[in-house]
């Protein structure tokens, strides 16, 4: 974080930091420390590579070596210091790889780069080195690339593809491979950051800079661990303000997390969890296998967005088609029919009127061959209900699959609607593959599979493009007047852990969320006298702060309906109680509630996620919450219009919207819920707050015909 950072209220950044990565990427002045040209050594291979770059690229190229006078033909300088002028760049390939840096920031080159491998990635010696060379960029102003890199940032790129192209950033040089190799197929790459352990440049960097070259289409990443959070959702802000897609392969989908808490929020965040909702919310598309990353990276450069949902499908054989129709709907494509004068006219002299034109068009092959091939194209194109075409070839048949390739190629620059074409031969030495498919800009694929991942891709950043404004725009940088009430009511509280349910109840309240009518009782006769008030039949629970989830120990009593059962449940929750805190903490008495009948049992909360801080979490709450797992995170800032798509996204929304005759639930009220823990957790759950929150459970909050009421809190100090 650089110094000057503006920060919000939870202490984290605002904006990027500010790195001239043009001088990274194309420096003017390059020393190569430990440079050789020993046959045989991996030095000396790593040393042509850079004087070969250099010498193409009109770069100064200066050899440190203190026993070499010269080094392929470059005269040889016995240290960094003896290097004459200002050094952009230094590649370190010696093995005490920390201490020639050590000496490349005296000299104050600009930027480093280590090749070296043997940091935090091998235990705890390396993590050793790791810190102390991370010490080193805090203390000097040289910039470092790696450890444990490559050297695919220099690269030779083709410049005879046309654009846009793909950047690509990588945590793995070996996982950048299948990308970098796309350029064999036509497809443009301008760029690649292979950041290695990232203990200075890192993806948000070079996914800051890539967005904002002119030439870039889309950004594709492999990504083992973000170096930080806030940097991620800032590069994807970024990149979304430019309207530039970011693609991505995280690893760790199974990775659980460490967040073990008290709370159910803390239970339900799982990293991988969360790094798909910030994926959701800052509109990154997340892949799985690096052949999806090339082929939809390359489907977001050389399409234009679609102007909407509706998908056509256009096959030569029916079964083709209905094979492709049947993956597009599993994954919620929408296949509107042709209109009634398209289908006509496909039937009037070009297309047998025994085969399907609704869509799936099947033309039967035949009319391929012939001058109706492309008009019946060029008919699915113009109808109004198509706005991307999908087109797959399965039969390398020469006589048809030529023709056909043509007439996709020429109808496409004729058209702004995306044709997507599969090419589904696994020979792929055709000549209607090589000679006409690979050398158009036509989106190509191999796989049913990944085309339709790719229209989804694309369709989904079209409708985020439309919608999409930034939070950090006007993300509070102050804490509200209600911060100060709920800092009392902490520090009122243990030192650590859980507040009780009333004292949880009313942080809540301090932020605007509803809380049950309740009434804390020390004797029977307040009890009684509390239900009377509140009307029976009444709620009555344990209140500590050492009893955490109450149910869980028969703490909670439902439908108490007489002032008798009133003074039974009252001495039975008071010894139960007294059993279950034995010595750990005091019993404050017993919750007399109001009876809350109706609407639907959410759960809203807050947790810590060691990667990106407080996160809010809404879910079908009640019980079985940790058993449904239906449940959808957001890290702040977000907006109204973002917390109403973390609600869309639960599986068990429908039932919100009212189901067998129900009322709708008051969608509003659960929204400004949402939205008032999130303030919370922005003003008292950040780094900036390091005695605030930690977590907070609603569960269950009722959201009912009109408003919502949190019958159960739970906050736990940090």
């Amino acid at each position: 974080m650089p110094r000057t950072a503006v920060l919000d209220v939870s202490g984290r950044p605002l904006r990027l930091r500010d790195v001239d990565l043009d001088t990274f990427l194309h420096p003017a002045t390059v020393a190569v420390i430990g440079a050789s040209e020993t046959p045989g050594k991996p030095n000396s291979a790593m040393t042509l590579r850079i004087k070969q770059w250099s010498d193409e690229h009109d770069a100064s190229f200066f050899p440190v070596h203190p026993v070499y006078e010269a080094v392929l033909g470059a005269r040889c300088y016995a240290t960094i210091d003896d290097v004459p002028g200002d050094v952009d760049l230094a590649v370190i390939l010696t093995g005490r790889a920390v201490d020639s840096f050590e000496e490349v920031a005296a000299r104050k080159a600009k930027f480093a780069v280590i090749f070296a491998a043997g940091f935090s990635e091998v235990g705890r010696d390396g993590e050793a080195l790791e810190a102390r060379l991370a010490e080193l960029i805090r203390a000097n102003t040289t910039h470092l690339l790696g450890p444990n890199t490559n050297l695919n940032a220099f690269s030779e790129f083709r410049d005879d593809l046309p654009g846009p192209a793909i950047a690509l950033i990588t945590q793995s040089g070996h996982q950048g491979r299948p990308v970098f190799q796309g350029q064999e197929l036509g497809i443009a790459l301008s760029h690649w950051a292979p950041t290695g352990n990232e203990v200075d440049l890192e993806f948000a960097d070079f996914a800051r800079y890539f967005a904002d070259q002119p030439d870039v289409g889309v950004v594709a990443a492999y990504i083992e661990g973000f170096k930080d959070g806030r940097s991620l959702m800032l590069a994807a802000d970024h990149a979304a303000r430019l309207r530039k897609p970011l693609v991505v392969v995280k690893v760790g989908r199974t990775d659980e997390g460490t967040s073990m808490a008290m709370a159910h929020t803390g239970h339900l965040t799982g990293s991988d969890a969360v790094v798909s909702a910030v994926f959701r919310q800052l509109g990154v598309t997340r892949v799985d296998g690096l052949d999806e990353l090339l082929d939809t990276s390359a489907a977001f450069a050389r399409t234009k967005p679609p102007r909407g949902d509706g998908i056509g499908i256009y096959a030569i054989s029916g079964g083709t088609g209905a094979h492709m129709a049947d993956l597009a709907a599993a994954a919620g494509l929408r296949l509107p029919r042709l209109t009634a004068a398209t289908q006509r006219a496909l039937h009037d002299g070009l297309i047998p009127s025994y085969l399907r034109v609704s869509n799936p068009v099947d033309c039967g092959g035949p009319p391929v061959t012939t001058p109706a091939g492309r008009r019946i194209l060029e008919l699915i194109l113009a109808d109004p209900n198509i706005d991307l075409l999908v087109c797959p070839i399965t039969g390398a048949v020469e006589m048809m699959s030529r023709p056909l390739a043509r007439d996709l190629v020429a109808v496409a620059a004729t058209t702004d609607k995306p044709i997507f074409v599969v090419w589904g031969s696994p020979v792929g030495t055709e000549r209607a593959y090589t000679e006409v498919l690979l050398g158009s800009q036509l989106p190509l694929f191999r796989t049913f599979h990944n085309c339709v991942q790719a229209v989804r891709a694309v369709l989904d950043y079209a409708g985020f493009a439309k919608r999409y404004r930034s939070a950090f725009t006007d993300a509070p940088t102050e804490a509200l007047p209600a911060a100060r009430r709920v800092r009392r009511l902490l520090g009122e509280a243990p030192r650590s852990g859980a507040l009780s349910e009333l004292a949880s109840k009313q942080v809540l309240q301090s932020y605007g969320v509803k809380p049950s009518r309740d009434r804390l009782c020390t004797s029977t006769a307040q009890a009684v006298a509390a239900a009377a008030q509140l009307g029976y039949p009444v709620v009555m629970k344990a209140c500590s702060s050492a009893l955490v989830h109450k149910s869980d120990l028969g703490l909670v009593a439902v439908g108490v309906a007489t002032a008798t059962e009133v003074r039974a449940t009252f001495a039975d929750l008071q010894r139960r109680a007294a059993r279950a805190v034995g010595r750990r903490g005091h019993v404050d008495g017993v919750l007399v509630c109001e009876m809350v009948r109706g609407g639907v049992e959410m759960v809203v909360g807050v947790s810590q996620d060691p990667l990106f801080g407080p996160v809010v979490m809404c879910g079908m709450g009640g019980v079985f919450v940790e058993v449904l797992h239906d449940v959808s995170f957001r890290v702040p800032p977000f907006g109204r219009d973002e917390a109403e798509r973390m609600v869309r996204e639960l599986r068990a929304f429908p039932i919100l919207e009212g189901i067998r005759g129900a009322k709708p639930a008051d969608l509003d009220a659960l929204l400004d819920v949402i939205l008032h823990v999130e303030r919370l957790a922005m003003d008292l759950a950040g780094p900036a707050t390091p005695d605030g929150i930690a977590e907070l459970d609603i569960n269950p909050l009722v959201v009912r015909p009109r408003g919502a009421v949190a019958l159960d809190a739970l906050v736990v100090r940090k």
